[in-house]
């Protein structure tokens, strides 16, 4: 049940890559890039944005949350949308309003107005990276070809988010205005290049049209939790508002699974999650993020409050993890090839568990060639070897009219696992803050935040073994024939 070629972008038959091939996944790595550059650059010029503004910091947090709330409700929807309009049209089209979203950011001169620019920019994510995904795996067939082109396009989003730390150190020193304007010219060059080279994609015939309920369901659940979850920390993890929003979600999620179950073209065909591999790949996804955002949260604020290093200081101790990531974008695939998305994924978490633990060691002078290059380094590793495996992990298999299903159900997952564990690390921190906060007292409120980090990372590690049980005989099924050498468990058999 491999995914068909699209003719005209097929590699040829010696693994060889085109021009056009090359430049396809160029045009669909500079969206992942994008994506990844904005939500870092942003951080950094909070700050400066609030003082110009004139926003309290309760106001100036959703210059980042609103972006995230567009970003993680929309991509069930996005997803979809991709498999039944058409991929290609919906990646242009939605490329060319976070060109638009871009500008405007840049130009307007209100809080809300900015706030709006940044939700609008995250809709438009949530239906480029799907699209794009997908494009990938209907464009390269399963194996080696494909393995490469993910860790590639995987990487490049890592890679994206590293520059945009350094970079947003440069442009805020020449005004925030700058971070907000600078992917739009980007986005233009790859709306204009993406016309010209990304293959046509028909629409999914015979679908048995338009699931609206589920549609307005799913995105409705995903848009309250991931507001819900951003406001918790500030409204109180156990005060009405939030219970009672939790409740909503899971009552809209239970009507969203009843309606997904009688739809004749369900948003999420529900029998996809049935698979192993699957699950594995959307908790992991969960996880992974998860514990990635803590960690980077509480090591940007240890570094700029607490030890007094610069924005620049701080984008520059991150540096080596995402050259680690960069510089295996295009090995890692032959990597999966040779050993299975399973093991690799279980030893990027060990990797990632290793260097959390490891910075619980910081103090106030730390030696960076002793404890935070070693971590970095670790992370990086981790980093590289976990979230392309999880992508080749969640689309081998899936037939192509649901590739865009399935990278919108990914790319959820690592929104909405984002979204959850950071506020879980945040409420940490915040119920361990000192009366006095001297530098060693609030160095010490941070901890329980990195343990909490850890802890997270090993429970994806613990879920990741699982796939390595070997199937027992007889409780297999083939789903899909594939080129790559998985790992036994994930090659071919699934257990239900």
């Amino acid at each position: 049940m491999t995914s068909p070629l699209t003719p005209s972008a097929t590699p040829s038959p010696v693994g060889r890559w085109t021009p056009r091939l090359w430049g396809t996944l160029l045009v669909l790595c500079a969206a992942m890039f994008l994506d990844a550059l904005d939500v870092s650059m942003v951080g950094v010029a909070l700050p400066s944005i609030g003082a110009d503004l004139g926003l309290s910091t309760s106001t100036l947090q959703w210059v980042v949350s609103g972006y995230i709330l567009g970003y993680g409700g929309l991509l069930l929807l996005g997803g979809r949308a991709a498999d039944l309009l058409g991929r290609r049209q919906v990646f242009l089209v939605a490329l060319g309003v976070f060109a638009l979203a871009s500008l405007l950011g840049g130009l307007v001169d209100s809080g809300p107005l900015l706030i709006a620019s940044r939700f609008v920019k995250g809709l438009s994510a949530a239906f480029t990276a799907p699209a794009g995904l997908s494009i990938i795996t209907t464009t390269f067939p399963e194996g080696p070809l494909r393995n490469r082109a993910l860790s590639i396009y995987t990487t490049c989003g890592a890679t994206g988010y590293s520059m945009g730390l350094v970079l947003s150190g440069l442009l805020t020193e020449a005004g925030w205005r700058f971070t907000m304007l600078l992917p739009a010219p980007v986005a233009l060059l790859a709306l204009f290049a993406g016309m010209k080279l990304l293959p046509r994609s028909g629409r999914e015939r015979g679908h048995g049209g338009y699931d609206v309920p589920g549609a307005v369901l799913g995105t409705a659940s995903m848009l309250l939790l991931v507001f819900t979850v951003v406001q918790a920390p500030e409204a109180g993890w156990a005060s009405a508002r939030t219970i009672l929003s939790f409740a909503a979600v899971a009552v809209m999620l239970v009507a969203f699974v009843l309606v997904e179950r009688r739809s004749p073209s369900p948003l999420v065909r529900l029998g996809a999650l049935r698979s192993g591999p699957q699950v594995r790949a959307q908790l992991g996804a969960l996880t992974f993020v998860g514990s990635y955002m803590g960690f980077q949260f509480l090591v940007t604020l240890s570094m700029q409050q607490v030890l007094g290093w610069s924005a620049m200081h701080t984008a520059l101790a991150f540096l080596p993890a995402g050259a680690v990531v960069a510089l295996s974008a295009t090995r890692v695939g032959a990597v999966i090839d040779r050993f299975g998305t399973t093991r690799l994924i279980v030893l990027g978490f060990v990797l990632m568990a290793l260097g959390y633990a490891l910075f619980l060691r910081i103090d106030l002078h730390p030696s960076y060639a002793t404890v935070i290059l070693p971590t970095m380094l670790l992370v990086g590793s981790g980093f590289a070897l976990t979230f392309p495996s999880l992508n080749v992990q969640a689309t081998n298999g899936v037939e192509e009219h649901e590739q865009g299903m399935v990278s919108g159900l990914l790319n959820t997952s690592v929104q909405v696992g984002g979204a959850i564990f950071l506020a879980v690390v945040t409420a940490v921190v915040t119920a361990h803050a000192p009366g006095h906060a001297t530098p060693q007292a609030v160095l010490d409120s941070y901890r329980p935040g990195l343990v909490v980090v850890t802890v997270i990372a090993v429970a994806g590690l613990l879920l990741s073994l699982t796939g390595l049980r070997r199937p027992r005989p007889g409780r297999s099924v083939v789903v899909a024939r594939s080129t790559v050498r998985e790992a036994e468990t994930d090659r071919v058999p699934v257990r239900d």
